[in-house]
């Protein structure tokens, strides 16, 4: 197959572009380097079966002319700034739902009709029901993050009902491993490295949330598309556990031989629209015999052991 991937040079997509070259796929990864690195697509560059196209998804020209001759496209690009949502709310808006109707747009008139998306366990707001299935209850939004992926999502629905596209949404928890650049390990790490004596941690400590690893992650979603048949297919992923923050933060100052003095603010959420529980239900995509292989301890220490291999990922990177 011919496949497009948006945000090919980020942490998810770049691993996303080695496996399905490794699967004999042609892949086209396009990326605005905004947050990408090319140093990911490193091995992706030295094969034949890999374009890359340096261009944004607001160039909706571009995009539809690069789109042209493949046959399904994985959109994961998007502006995961969740915490400065509020800082910029035109971002979110611009840089999640209306990059995704280029996208949308581009696959139409190229008579693309299979789209697999990155959404995310927020949309799901302050969930009611925990562990939260598919189909929960949607509550108030509480991040501009999370509203801007409930509006792709549903772009998507109405481009499938409307264009006969078939769709995977993929609602990820956060998700750890190499090529990790955005998150409470790489922050931690990164405030860690400058000053071993004191952490500031945003929140209580006691904030739950669930992790995936990224290769179970790409796992689970091509499983999905290669099961999932009705015309627009949601799959929650992530594990069948939680942490709290403290757990994390010992996990990772104990790989560091660190004891630092924990500085706390923010009550019981780091940020506005900072979520106190995030945990997914995954029955569904478990009914299709998958299974993760890297719980959430084991993830955070390799993604910890990622960032002591790799500390250029942090140049010019904000803590």
């Amino acid at each position: 197959m011919r496949i497009f991937i948006t945000g090919a040079a980020g942490f998810i997509g770049s691993t996303l572009v080695d496996r399905l070259l490794a699967d004999g796929h042609h892949v086209t990864g396009y990326d605005n380097f905004s947050t990408g690195q090319a140093r990911f697509l490193e091995v992706a560059e030295q094969s034949d079966r890999f374009t890359l196209i340096e261009a944004d998804l607001l160039d909706q020209a571009t995009l539809a002319k690069a789109m042209a001759g493949h046959d399904s496209v994985f959109h994961l690009a998007a502006n995961a700034d969740v915490r400065f949502g509020t800082h910029h709310p035109f971002k979110d808006l611009e840089q999640n739902t209306i990059a995704t109707y280029h996208v949308l747009e581009s696959m139409r008139a190229n008579g693309i009709r299979q789209i697999a998306f990155s959404s995310t366990g927020s949309v799901y707001g302050e969930a009611k029901l925990i562990p939260t299935p598919e189909d929960g209850p949607f509550p108030i939004q509480t991040s501009l993050y999370g509203n801007s992926k409930v509006a792709a999502e549903g772009l998507i629905s109405a481009y499938c009902e409307g264009f006969g596209l078939q769709a995977h949404i993929f609602r990820f928890v956060s998700i750890l491993g190499e090529r990790y650049t955005h998150g409470h390990v790489f922050d931690f790490y990164h405030k860690l490295s400058r000053d071993p004596a004191r952490l500031a941690v945003l929140g209580n400590g006691l904030q739950r949330k669930s992790y995936l690893y990224v290769q179970d992650c790409i796992d689970a979603m091509l499983l999905a598309i290669e099961k999932g048949q009705e015309r627009v297919n949601i799959f929650n992923l992530g594990v069948d556990d939680t942490c709290v923050v403290n757990d994390s933060i010992g996990w990772i100052c104990d790989a560091l031989k660190v004891q630092p003095e924990l500085v706390y603010s923010g009550g019981d959420r780091g940020w506005i629209g900072d979520n106190p529980v995030i945990f997914l239900d995954t029955a569904k995509i478990r009914s299709l015999g998958w299974q993760p292989k890297v719980g959430i301890r084991e993830g955070v220490l390799k993604t910890v052991g990622y960032l002591q291999a790799n500390e250029w990922v942090f140049a010019g990177r904000a803590s």
